[in-house]
């Protein structure tokens, strides 16, 4: 059986994930869902994955949300069963520890969107449509896209977009700080991997907790934020990567960090 997900991983430890059903619109099949679980699960615990990107292949659509034929197949239980686990793989999305680029390379609706919220950092190819569609099928985002999208642009961008179950181009959504960037196709991943690099380049340990840093401190008080952030700062000062960088400032040369 073709595997329903690729995955690479290149010299410098940019790990590339590409959802790889162009032929159904990259719909979340659950084969797919397992196959996707899996190469997570191996960048979790892969110490030598910088920075992630994740796409997917064709030019048309990045991800179409749940296999809806797949799911007209199932009983009630079923269908929950699934939804939870489109649910965990996109907070398994989220929860990495190294920095998550989506290029979005086509278009992006229902799941497909869920999943790009859960990243640190969108790109959106030219002539792409986002949107959280589920309300025209009688349902709502069940992968994160009502907590997600109003953190990000919003409650009455997020609350417009959720009831009208409309589509937006990625310049709109670009406008409203859903996407970073929008760039031609050809030029999406070079981009992106252009972005996954000045990120590799840094401190892994330093990245991972400014990560971390920002994602808990972002759901609490500032207070309690500052009190995040400086556990995390804490983190950094033993490390070998912190006096590889003095060194290397003092020597006027480029640090070779190696996450430790």
């Amino acid at each position: 059986m073709d595997k329903k997900v690729l995955y690479n991983k290149d010299e410098h430890g940019i790990a590339t994930v590409a959802l790889n059903r162009p032929e159904a619109a990259n719909a979340l099949s659950l084969q797919m869902l397992y196959d996707l679980h899996e190469v997570l699960y191996d960048i979790q615990f892969d110490p030598t994955v910088r920075c992630v990107v994740l796409t997917a292949t064709g030019e048309k659509n990045f991800c179409a949300g749940a296999d809806l034929k797949e799911r007209q197949e199932m009983e009630p239980t079923e269908v929950r069963k699934t939804v939870s686990l489109i649910r965990n793989t996109i907070n398994d999305i989220e929860a990495l520890p190294q920095p998550v680029i989506c290029a979005i390379n086509g278009n992006a609706l229902g799941g497909g969107l869920e999943l790009a919220l859960a990243c640190d950092i969108r790109l959106a190819a030219k002539g792409s449509k986002l949107g959280l569609t589920e309300t025209s099928l009688a349902i709502i985002p069940g992968g994160g896209g009502t907590q997600r999208l109003p953190r990000l642009i919003g409650k009455g961008r997020a609350k417009e977009m959720i009831f009208t179950a409309k589509k937006i181009d990625a310049a709109e959504a670009e406008s409203i700080g859903l996407v970073e960037y929008v760039i031609s196709q050809d030029e999406l991943l070079k981009k992106a991997n252009e972005l996954a690099t000045q990120i590799g380049a840094n401190g892994p340990v330093a990245v991972k907790q400014a990560k971390l840093a920002i994602n808990k401190g972002n759901e609490t008080d500032l207070s309690t934020g500052l009190a995040i952030e400086q556990s995390a700062y804490e983190i950094t000062i033993p490390t070998k990567d912190r006096i590889e960088g003095l060194q290397a400032f003092k020597e006027k040369r480029s640090p070779q960090y190696k996450g430790e």
